[in-house]
């Protein structure tokens, strides 16, 4: 299976937000190209799951929901294992308030933490935190500045759940 990478950017002009962009695709296997402290992003259903690469076709990602009905804690997994199927796109942060290496070293210090909450503690927060020093989720700010938008992540996860629970045999209480 060959995934691709896809470099792409986003420019705030004033309160709108035009993206452009930048034709960078970097095949899964290919991790010279790819530096260490890059935020990457995986499409799922109804959300964007979130990570930051720390070298050697590796990422440290907080698991949540992810892969599983179960929350999982901060981990270091193979890029295929946080790809999970899904093409990953770097996320540019063109300020960003640490180094790359700093990046990387804030990532790892979290790692077998298990305190995951969708809507406080979630893997972009995690990622923020690892880049600029202040936990943030633009995914959760959207869904209730934009109920729509809200109503359909809720119903994705609702189904991701759902077919969680039926490839593993996950009972509704193991959710939690």
């Amino acid at each position: 299976m060959n995934h691709i990478l896809h470099h792409t950017s986003t420019e705030r002009q004033g309160a709108d937000r035009t993206a452009v962009s930048i034709t960078l695709d970097v095949p899964l296997g290919d991790f010279e190209s790819l530096e260490a402290g890059a935020h990457l992003v995986t499409q799922r259903r109804g959300y964007e799951h979130h990570g930051i690469y720390v070298g050697a076709g590796q990422v440290v990602h907080y698991a949540g929901f992810a892969g599983s009905a179960h929350r999982g804690p901060v981990e270091e997994v193979t890029l295929a294992h946080f790809a999970a199927g899904h093409t990953i796109v770097i996320r540019p942060n063109p300020l960003p308030k640490y180094s790359r290496d700093e990046t990387v070293r804030r990532a790892r210090s979290r790692l077998g933490e298990n305190r995951y909450r969708l809507l406080t503690n979630n893997c972009e927060h995690f990622c923020a935190w690892c880049l600029l020093g202040e936990s943030h989720s633009e995914q959760v700010r959207t869904c209730f500045t934009h109920p729509r938008t809200g109503l359909h992540t809720l119903l994705g996860l609702c189904k991701a759940f759902m077919e969680a629970g039926a490839k593993g045999g996950y009972g509704a209480a193991q959710i939690a």
